[in-house]
């Protein structure tokens, strides 16, 4: 594509209304430049602007039509429901300003309005469902820690103690598995089983997975075990933040998104846990051990209890929709909301989001998604951001400590159940703070969280691993190390922890995010595989002092990836994204580095005066500056749930 080209085309998009987008013609495409490369990319950026609020500039005459035709096509016909709907159509084109539809009765502008002034003000079954999606994010943690403290004994004996090469893949089994299939089966299992079903099915999976752990008897049977959990996982981790996304209102949709990693935090403790309480167990007569089994089989215990709970609530009404089951699905979002004309404007909104889709996809084809996500450079550009901070969640070293804490505590000198306790110290870390990520990641920013906790990780790394060489007599030896360990779980959980996965569902256009969600999630557990393979070994190699100052220093090579690669996305729309992302890596990777040169000079070298730099994206946005915060979180407004371009 010509450079020129794109960057006038880019700074006519930036101008044009959404409402415009919204009445552009189907195929996208000015007739006269079909087939140009400026017209695909023209037509590929317009169809997910189209995207955004397929509503936008529509009358209410015309609104209310179309909500009416909606409610009549669904079998849905009494007046109560006909009258919801013709609202709800008004109101989902317009979701803030409430004073033109002089037909609201008081209670219903009333729970409108307190979406915005309570917006945790809603039905008790949509905590039941944020609840349950808890349940399996908690499935999750148990699933990733309990081996933690299970590997102290079953590697002696299974006889492979002195063999850390099929350490390191015992355990790094199920992210294998969900790299390389478990992540990829996870669509057709939606469409075929639904959210309920598949969170069923995957649960089920992980709870037998777990059961079948316990009562191995050789490597390469928890090896198998082991694999087979990964059909648990990936699903499970793909499909619950889906289905608590779908179900939530959208102003605090980010916040029950974001509950996935916060519980799952929790169930890493509670896997430490398990570990601690099993740990006395005898064996009373069980060939090689039973302390060890009860703990690989404990994580089953959630796991049923999601199995049965998981039909009490209803089904995402989005996955109703994609069935052509109308009824069934406004009869769920019904129980999910407090008046039917809120339920009536999130059903047709989705409804008319679903078709938009269906004929954008229809528009610009199907067979060259994949190829346009490296070919694009909006797109490419986004791609090369997810994976950076996909890979930096694992290779930041955070999850060497989740399932190798105790052999570490063993390592700097602790007792079997002394390195148990101080595993679920981190355990408990992990999880407190990660609920300032509630407020951190929309106040602060995705970029400036990362920016600010890498380099701290990576001191906290070099501490951790340079405590090794004091010696082993003195009571600062193991309290340094065990201080590093927690010091970095302090700036984790609020950072590197949430940001991957909420950067990556923004981070796309909507034509290809589910694509691009795909090789995200594909990347974090190739690369979780990765380290529970490698680590073993790298032990033995580099000793504590090297193996800890390896990640170190991917902690540094993490800093200035996404000082020059990773835009920030927080508070932008997605026409906004379009143009973030739509920048010669030349030119982004300059502004990175006069960023830096003027966060140094303002706060190290105190001196006044020098305009921020401002991402060459953002140059010349009507209203907007396009400064970005500094590093260590200058603050701007928070903004939760869901903005404009319907980005979680």
């Amino acid at each position: 594509m010509a450079v020129d080209a794109d960057k006038a085309h880019n700074r006519s998009n930036s101008t044009t209304s959404k409402a415009s987008y919204a009445h552009h013609d189907d195929t996208g495409t000015a007739s006269s430049h079909h087939g140009s490369p400026e017209s695909l990319k023209h037509q590929r950026l317009e169809a997910s602007r189209k995207l955004a609020n397929p509503l936008a500039g529509l009358s209410h005459e015309r609104l209310y039509q179309m909500g009416e035709e909606y409610a009549v096509n669904a079998g849905l016909t009494s007046d109560e429901d006909l009258r919801a709907f013709r609202l709800g159509a008004v109101i989902a084109s317009n979701q803030t300003d409430y004073s033109s539809i002089l037909e609201l009765t008081d209670r219903e502008r009333e729970v409108l309005e307190r979406e915005t002034t309570h917006k945790w003000s809603n039905p008790r079954m949509l905590y039941w469902v944020i609840a349950i999606c808890s349940l399996c994010a908690a499935v999750q943690g148990m699933d990733e820690t309990v081996v933690n403290g299970a590997q102290i004994f079953y590697k002696e004996a299974f006889g492979i103690a002195e063999d850390t090469w099929l350490i390191g893949l015992t355990n790094g089994a199920p992210y294998l598995c969900c790299a390389i299939v478990g992540c990829w089966v996870t669509e057709p299992m939606n469409k075929r089983f639904g959210r309920r079903g598949t969170i069923f099915i995957s649960c089920a999976i992980s709870a037998l997975a777990c059961f079948w752990q316990a009562f191995t008897n050789t490597w390469y049977h928890m090896f198998i075990a082991r694999f087979f959990l990964g059909f648990g996982i990936g699903p499970k981790s793909a499909t619950t933040p889906i289905f608590a996304a779908e179900c939530s209102p959208p102003r605090l949709r980010g916040a029950l998104v974001m509950q996935w990693q916060m519980w799952t935090a929790f169930g890493i403790m509670i896997g430490y846990v398990a570990d601690l309480a099993f740990y006395p167990v005898p064996d009373r007569g069980i060939p090689l051990g039973l302390n060890w089994r009860l703990m690989m089989g404990s994580a089953l215990i959630p796991a049923v209890v999601v199995c049965c709970l998981a039909y009490v609530c209803p089904e995402s009404p989005r996955w109703y929709l994609t069935k052509n089951r109308h009824k069934d699905a406004f009869a769920s979002v019904c129980q999910l909301r407090h008046e039917k004309v809120q339920a009536a404007r999130d059903l047709f909104y989705t409804h008319t989001l679903l078709k938009a889709e269906e004929q954008t996809t229809a528009n610009i084809g199907t067979r060259n998604r994949i190829k346009e996500v490296f070919t694009i450079r909006r797109n490419r550009n986004a791609m090369i951001a997810s994976e950076i901070v996909m890979f930096m969640q694992q290779f930041c070293g955070v999850n060497v400590i989740a399932y190798f804490s105790s052999e570490i505590f063993r390592e700097a000198g602790y007792s079997e159940v002394e390195a148990l306790a101080a595993s679920l110290g981190f355990g408990v870390i992990n999880f407190l703070f990660a609920i300032p990520a509630f407020y951190t990641i929309d106040t602060y920013g995705r970029r400036n969280l990362l920016l600010t906790t890498f380099p701290l990780m990576a001191l906290f790394m070099f501490f951790t691993g340079f405590s090794f060489w004091i010696p082993e007599d003195s009571p600062a030896h193991i309290g340094c190390i065990a201080l590093g360990i927690y010091l970095f779980g302090i700036v984790y959980s609020p950072g590197e922890g949430p940001v991957p996965f909420t950067y990556s569902a923004e981070a796309y256009p909507l034509y290809i995010r589910a694509i691009g969600m795909s090789f995200a999630t594909a990347t974090t557990w190739f690369f979780n595989f990765v380290l529970a393979l490698t680590w073993p070994s790298l032990l033995e190699a580099f000793r504590p002092q090297g193996a800890f100052s390896w990640y170190g220093g991917w902690n540094i090579v993490g800093f200035f990836l996404v000082l020059f690669l990773v835009p920030e996305t927080k508070e932008k729309t997605l026409e906004e994204l379009d143009r973030v992302f739509d920048v010669d890596l030349r030119r982004m990777m300059a502004f990175g580095a006069r960023q830096a040169g003027w966060f140094w000079g303002r706060y190290v070298m105190r001196r006044k005066g020098g305009r921020k730099p401002v991402h060459p994206g953002e140059e010349g946005l009507d209203g907007d500056s396009g400064e970005e915060g500094e590093f260590l979180g200058e603050k701007k407004g928070v903004v939760g749930g869901m903005d404009g371009a319907g980005r979680v």
